[in-house]
């Protein structure tokens, strides 16, 4: 008996070291997984192995990525594969299409895909596989991946708010590891009149874009020079995603109206386009061509949006003559070899007057301007971004600040469109995109603030764009992303992983001292006891280059803070030689001090109301706390401490 036992033991113990691996976790979820038994371990010898030359430059991009977040570098080689290498080629499996590819792990890694994008998305899974254990082992199995949708996208709205290029920079990193391929620059904007004393002269409004053409055009506040946008998409297509630039009119459009009045329409606003003024066609052809014109255009991707959205509907002729204007746009656009993007508008603005389709990418947002059925029957290819579902407006207090994470991983897909739900993979439909509308301008809201909302978004989306038919439970998905970086050496969110509570301490903080992290992330508190000198107006704790912590601020002496242009003070000023202890906590909606143990001030959500407005607005006060070297004070620091909880 006890023989037997022994048998059916050994068997069970068998039996359970070969069982097939589960599935890996990764963003987007894989399509077809086929678990084997036993680990792939990488080893400091291991090679990138590739024999194509259109694969060198994806193997390089995995060697410095791993070494970045695992800390050796492997060799890329050519040759024979050896046990433990990756090695990465094409093939002609037409199933997987232009972006799939298949994986087989075993004793080696072997990539493969009909193309290099397939072959480059194949080492961003690899990477997120690895990440996710200690010894950045990855489970022997097969792998089959394609997306459902060719486009899988975001747009950021750097018309009402800057948004730096290095922070532009990161997002296409972030979203190249998560497999979202395309990013739309809003490069136009401008802010509501109701905010501004009702006087368009004083409405903000700003054009991004380095201009020769129109001297004077852009915007003092930030723009991007022709050399780095170029750049930009350089580098950006390396990461194969797609930058579409988009240079909006005719509303939306008081950047130009500001710069040339004689632009604008006296009926509908300065933000609209008079499209009956006679020098309009050459005005926006001029301004056009500077960035399309020429073997290497400013402008150097596929794809060039137009706008063509929220014009007034309200006089026939005029919608006739909108509809001319978005015609000849489009044709202008498509004369330097691009395509034409536009905003759905075309049930709004319905007509007499042609406007070309074929060929034509239309972006359906929401469903009073656009009939999606009528746009699919006039002939358009469309991306689906329903305002109403994937638009995020921070602090709004409309659309949404965040988007509702669960309800779109669990019922949310491109079929999905402002109006109507399509079978999957309709032949109209490109793919899918979410929004950051920046509206309210000047209302504190930082870039930081913007990625908080953004990345949560982001590793959703690159789900429902990449696999519709997932099959792991949100409450599982929700738990799990927060094992997935950013991108490789990218924590915008400045999380500190692995650590719950104080993540850094000194007993003594002196000038110069450096702490181990840029920034500590919402939630934080960062607490320390401080004997007061008499500071000069201006002293800073840190300066992290995102944002400064004062000491004493630069206008009135107090502890305060700065980033994105704005600067806010707490009420409290110590005294010179005063020993006093302080605490500063931040989250997504406030930034609070504490002196001696007790809640001194909070700096939230502050709402505004003007007179005449229709909707009030809200100015946020918020901190991603500046860390890094310690800046030059005089004042004596002890018990400094860094926690990534709040009191």
């Amino acid at each position: 008996m006890s023989k037997i036992l022994t048998v059916i033991f050994t068997l069970l113990i068998s039996t359970a070291a070969l069982a097939a691996n589960a599935k890996p976790f990764v963003i987007p979820e894989l399509q077809y997984w086929k678990g084997a038994s036993g680990y792939f371990v990488p080893k400091e010898s291991m090679r990138i192995v590739c024999n194509e030359e259109c694969l060198v430059k994806v193997a390089e991009s995995l060697a410095n990525d791993w070494c970045t977040m695992f800390g050796f570098m492997p060799s890329v080689s050519s040759g024979k594969v050896r046990q433990g290498d990756i090695s990465l080629t094409l093939n002609e499996d037409k199933f997987l299409g232009a972006e799939g590819y298949s994986i087989r792990i075993g004793n080696t890694i072997k990539i493969s895909a009909p193309k290099t994008a397939g072959v480059y998305w194949a080492t961003r899974t690899i990477l997120q596989i690895a990440e996710q254990s200690v010894d950045h082992s990855l489970p022997e199995g097969e792998i089959k991946d394609w997306p459902d949708y060719e486009i899988r996208g975001f747009m950021i709205d750097a018309g009402r708010k800057f948004i730096p290029m290095e922070y532009l920079k990161d997002l296409t990193r972030i979203m190249s590891y998560y497999k979202m391929n395309v990013l739309h620059v809003h490069l136009n904007d401008c802010g509501f009149m109701q905010f501004f004393d009702h006087d368009w002269n004083k409405t903000y409004s700003a054009f991004r874009m380095e201009c020769d053409t129109y001297p004077g055009l852009t915007a003092r506040d930030g723009y991007y020079t022709k050399k780095e946008f170029k750049k930009f998409q350089d580098e950006a297509g390396e990461l194969f995603v797609d930058i579409i630039p988009e240079i909006d009119v005719p509303a939306h459009t008081l950047a130009f109206t500001h710069y040339k009045p004689e632009l604008g329409s006296k009926k509908y606003g300065m933000d609209h386009l008079d499209l009956f003024y006679p020098g309009m066609y050459t005005f926006f052809d001029d301004l056009f061509k500077e960035y399309l014109e020429g073997d290497e255009p400013v402008f150097k991707g596929r794809n060039v949006h137009i706008g063509t959205d929220e014009y007034s509907n309200k006089d026939q002729a005029v919608v006739e003559k909108f509809r001319e204007f978005t015609d000849h746009y489009i044709r202008y656009v498509e004369s330097f070899g691009k395509r034409a993007c536009v905003w759905g508008s075309l049930t709004w603005a319905k007509g007499e007057t042609p406007v070309k389709s074929d060929g034509v990418l239309m972006y359906t947002w929401s469903k009073d301007f656009t009939d999606t059925q009528d746009m699919f029957d006039q002939g358009y290819k469309t991306v689906s971004i329903p305002d109403r579902d994937v638009y995020i407006v921070p602090a709004a207090g409309y659309y949404r600040d965040y988007l509702n994470i669960e309800k779109l991983y669990d019922n949310w897909t491109p079929a999905h469109t402002v109006d109507r739900v399509y079978e999957e993979h309709h032949p109209n439909i490109s793919g899918g995109m979410f929004a950051v509308w920046n509206d309210n301008c000047g209302n504190g809201i930082s870039v930081y603030d913007i990625h908080h909302r953004t990345i949560p978004a982001m590793q959703t989306m690159a789900v429902k764009t990449w696999n519709v038919s997932c099959t792991l439970p949100f409450a599982e998905f929700d738990v799990l992303r927060y094992g997935v970086s950013e991108a490789p050496g990218i924590n915008r969110l400045a999380v500190v992983k692995g650590k719950k509570g104080v993540v850094y301490e000194c007993d003594e903080l002196k000038p110069g001292t450096e702490v181990p992290y840029r920034e500590i992330g919402y939630d934080y508190s960062v607490s320390f006891n401080l004997q007061a000198a008499d500071e000069p107006l201006g002293t800073e704790l840190f300066n992290s280059g995102n944002a400064i912590f004062y000491l004493s601020d630069p206008v009135s002496g107090k502890i305060g803070f700065s980033r994105d242009g704005y600067l806010y003070t707490f009420n409290f000023r110590p005294y010179p030689g005063e020993i006093v202890s302080l605490a500063i906590c931040g989250d997504n909606k406030s930034t609070s001090l504490y002196v001696n143990g007790k809640l001194y001030e909070t700096l939230g959500i502050r709402k505004c109301v003007y007179e005449g407005a229709t909707r009030p607005t809200y100015q946020v006060s918020t901190l991603a706390f500046p860390l890094g070297k310690a800046s030059k004070f005089s004042s004596i620091i002890t018990d400094f401490k860094v926690s990534n909880t709040r009191i």
